[in-house]
């Protein structure tokens, strides 16, 4: 049974400035920058647009107004519960544009580094227990042996890095996936953190799958915001997936030197999910290189990062992570590389048994109906010509290919060894010499 949000303690909402731990000029800055970008004027907006509770807000309007930075419009509002409205002063226009040339960067308040470190130790990956049934309940698509199950469960409870090693078409990338969704709760992400006056934007929504909350009512405003600090967003825990594409300067900050503001980079972003190096050994860096840059995050459980200026800085590092590939780990590491890798498990081909458990599943999925004869005629002459290796992918493929044909012919789904030996041909290619 998956854990639910409420297992992991949410980040309260600053109740005052005074609580906030940011440079205050930085904060007034961003209030300028919203209100002029977005062209808002009243507080219940702003409110949202920089994700700070009303009363919190108004503390910083009323800053902004004893600098003769804003001024009330001295309108209220009919329809919004006679609010009373804002706008920029003349100074305070010139302070926004000011603002802007040094950071485009507006609307949600950054989270200080060290109060976001708080709240990944409150949400930590390794807090979490995976049992026996989340995995199986995850991984029920999939045929494994249960010795497998033996080895996965300790690592991914463990929270610790994980090599998944065998040969290709076994399910490694499907199992990571697994891992991942038997994780099942959600976390709280910053949408940016705050480092040195630098802002790092973290939330993602390529990577985070945000929660829908209901929105709240107007009129309930000041009694329901309370409830988290919403400079964060409820999201699935994480999962960042790379592949062949992966490389090392993937890992560092990404600066935008347009907007000057900084994004996190991919194991930033999956803090207190999953980070899946799939492929290893398919990438431009070798894998001796790739891991390197993983030993002190692995070890030490935090990170490094660089500004542009060249200062480097401590991020904390709370992620699981799985590497994938195809190789012998022995073929693509040397022994302090493998020794810092926690958990090292073989992802095999499956048994005859588990292999004809795997096509009998796939042929009802796709509606094939069995032949026992075709099966046998597989087993007994198509296997012996690759030794028997069986492969998770191969029923699939077969199927498919069998499907593929009794479509182009017009004839009903069916199995028979004259398909099996088309689907077969496609399988493997002949070794033959190409004349150019």
């Amino acid at each position: 049974m998956n854990m639910q949000p409420s297992n992991v303690i949410s980040p309260p909402a600053p109740k005052g400035l005074a609580e906030m731990q940011l440079p205050q000029v930085m904060m007034r800055d961003i209030l300028l920058k919203t209100i002029f970008r977005m062209n808002l004027d009243q507080v219940s907006e702003l409110s949202k647009a920089i994700c700070l509770p009303i009363p919190v807000t108004q503390e910083l309007v009323d800053l902004a107004r004893s600098q003769k930075l804003l001024e009330a419009t001295g309108t209220l509002h009919a329809n919004s519960g006679g609010e009373m409205g804002y706008q920029l002063t003349e100074a305070g226009k010139a302070r926004a544009l000011d603002a802007l040339t040094q950071s485009e960067y507006y609307g949600a308040m950054p989270v200080p580094l060290d109060v976001y470190a708080e709240q990944v130790k409150r949400q930590s990956i390794r807090n979490i227990q995976v049992t026996r049934d989340q995995l199986l309940g995850a991984m029920g698509h999939l045929i494994l042996p249960d010795e497998l199950l033996d080895h996965l469960g300790p690592a991914v409870s463990a929270g610790r890095s994980v090599l998944m090693y065998g040969p290709p078409g076994n399910g490694k990338s499907s199992i990571s996936n697994g891992i991942r969704d038997a994780l099942g709760d959600k976390i709280y992400v910053p949408r940016a953190i705050e480092y040195s006056g630098q802002v790092i934007t973290v939330y993602d929504p390529i990577v985070h799958s945000a929660v829908v909350e209901e929105e709240d009512d107007p009129s309930s405003l000041r009694r329901t915001t309370g409830r988290f600090d919403t400079r964060y967003v409820l999201c699935d825990r994480p999962t960042v997936i790379t592949g062949g594409e992966l490389r090392l300067d993937m890992l560092d900050l990404v600066y935008n030197p347009t907007a000057r503001t900084y994004q996190a980079p991919l194991q930033l972003k999956s803090t207190g999910g999953v980070f899946i190096v799939d492929d290893l050994g398919r990438q431009e860096e070798p894998p001796q290189a790739l891991v390197n840059r993983w030993i002190v995050p692995l070890e030490e459980s935090r990170d490094i990062l660089a500004l542009q200026s060249g200062e480097k800085f401590t991020v904390p590092f709370d992620t699981l992570v799985i590497f994938s590939t195809n190789f012998h780990p022995n073929e693509i590491f040397d022994k302090a590389a493998l020794r810092r890798i926690f958990f090292k498990i073989k992802i095999d081909g499956p048994s005859q048994e588990d292999y004809l458990k795997i096509f009998a599943m796939v042929a009802k999925k796709r509606k094939m109906p069995l032949d026992e004869s075709t099966l046998v005629y597989l087993m007994k002459y198509k296997y012996p010509e690759i030794e028997n290796v069986y492969a998770n992918y191969q029923p699939i493929f077969l199927i498919d290919q069998m499907i593929a044909i009794c479509e182009f012919e017009g004839i009903p789904y069916q199995m028979s060894p004259d398909l099996i030996d088309r689907a077969w041909a496609n399988m493997f290619v002949k070794e033959e010499a190409i004349v150019h």
